[in-house]
């Protein structure tokens, strides 16, 4: 990657011969002969490296260098060399301390050492959050369901592009599982991934958060801060739960999107946001924006390209696949190997998950404890939430006429049949009807069912 680098040299000719060396090394360099100059240059820029004199005609660098290298790294240069300052200049943040005269070979070994070790420590954080989501990014994608599908179609159609992506669904459904796959097949999969839940951050502190802020920018702020959008540099920046940020932010973010530009808190520098932006909400932002609640222009900007997450009673025949998903791979005890029986599966699959995946990973984990060492999970160590298994299902009765009873009939029994997995016994109980008459209807309607 070309890196932007600073040189601060008084001798012009050396000062003309490091610019001209480090742009034939394909990177980009510019020149200042004084501190006042390079103080002038850092109110507009943000070099990825500066390379100075230690002793300028305005001052002595190592007097700002504690400052600067809190934000890019320093090589220091001096005709002075000694051991002494060259203690004193690693202890105010210098990377390196190169003795003039420098060797060419010596100058380009130095400068690409120190921009890797930069984007190393860069991405330390990023690799270990990246190690830990792998462990858990596939639990979304298991299963058969046609609804499951159809994401996986939306996903693989605009990981490849950088088009901002808005993220719809439940809460619980996996709408961050769907925004790291988004991440993981683009072109940005080598760089960060850089989850932000807009709920969790205290309004006052979230635009620091999200764009950083410069030292004295509030009570508090003693030194520079970068923000998420500098975090996620050359790759992807989730935003959860976007309808519930404030008006203010919306329109910083708008510009985001609509300029690729940005200031931090207190700043004065406009700065390049190279980063793709997926957002994800559980709330009808349409409808927001409608009633005044939620920018409309913001909206459209999002809305580019949309992806439902189904909710897990929409796509029922995934969950005895996640169930077996959770007990495969739940990080406490494993001494025995555990499954659940065919009445266990078919509650599970019966269930209408008002919290979706994440809820179904907690019965599971629930049950695993529940059920001891017996190595079948059974009905009975199945433990719901509040709502007790009473969440009516949803149907489907769009028609593009007036249906008929018969229609009617067809459709609400198919949906209990689909609840219950095709549990004859259990559907004749919902339906109060006899188990002989369960089957008549089966065939009545030229169902296919293997359950019994």
């Amino acid at each position: 990657m070309k890196a932007e680098i600073l040189i601060i040299e008084d001798d012009k000719i050396i000062n003309m011969m490091l610019v001209k060396y480090i742009n034939s090394i394909e990177h980009k360099a510019v020149g200042v002969h004084t501190l006042a100059e390079a103080t002038e240059y850092l109110k507009q820029n943000e070099p990825d490296l500066i390379v100075t004199d230690a002793r300028l005609p305005d001052g002595d660098f190592l007097e700002v260098l504690p400052t600067l290298a809190e934000n890019q790294p320093v090589i220091v240069l001096t005709a002075y060399g000694s051991v002494n300052n060259a203690v004193e200049a690693m202890k105010a943040g210098a990377s390196e301390y190169l003795i003039k005269p420098i060797s060419p070979d010596e100058f380009t070994l130095v400068v690409q050492r120190t921009l890797e070790n930069a984007a190393l420590r860069n991405d330390h954080q990023f690799c270990k959050q990246r190690l830990k989501a792998k462990e858990n990014s596939s639990s979304f994608m298991i299963g058969e369901s046609e609804a499951l599908e159809k994401v996986k179609q939306l996903i693989n159609a605009v990981a490849a592009s950088d088009m901002t992506v808005l993220i719809l669904g439940e809460s619980g459904s996996g709408k961050e599982l769907v925004a790291r796959a988004i991440h993981e097949q683009s072109n940005r999969n080598k760089n960060n991934f850089v989850a932000v839940d807009c709920c969790t951050i205290q309004e006052q502190l979230f635009e620091s958060e999200l764009f950083g802020h410069e030292r004295g920018a509030f009570t508090g702020a003693d030194k520079q801060k970068k923000g998420l959008i500098e975090g996620a540099e050359g790759g992807t920046l989730f935003l959860d739960e976007i309808g519930e940020i404030n008006a203010s932010i919306q329109a910083k973010l708008l510009r985001v999107l609509e300029t690729g530009k940005f200031r931090r808190v207190g700043g004065t520098k406009d700065l390049s946001a190279n980063v793709r932006i997926v957002t994800a909400t559980n709330r009808n932002l349409e409808e927001m924006s409608r009633e005044g609640n939620f920018r409309s222009d913001l909206y459209y900007r999002l809305e580019v390209f949309s992806i439902t997450t189904p909710s897990l009673r929409e796509r029922r025949e995934d969950i005895p696949f996640l169930a077996e998903h959770f007990i495969s791979n739940h990080d406490f005890s494993r001494r025995i190997n555990k499954s659940f029986n065919k009445s266990a599966i078919r509650k599970l699959i019966s269930y209408d998950w008002p919290g979706n995946v994440r809820e179904l990973k907690n019965v599971v984990e629930r049950a695993i404890i529940l059920s001891k060492d017996q190595p079948a999970i059974r009905s009975e160590h199945l433990a719901f939430g509040s709502t007790n298994n009473k969440t009516k299902p949803k149907l489907n009765l769009t028609f593009d006429h007036y249906p008929t009873l018969q229609e009617l009939e067809q459709i609400y029994f198919e949906t209990i049949l689909e609840k219950y997995s095709g549990h004859r016994s259990s559907v004749a109980s919902t339906l109060d009807i006899s188990e002989r008459n369960v089957y008549r209807l089966i065939q009545k309607y030229g169902l296919v069912t293997s359950k019994n």
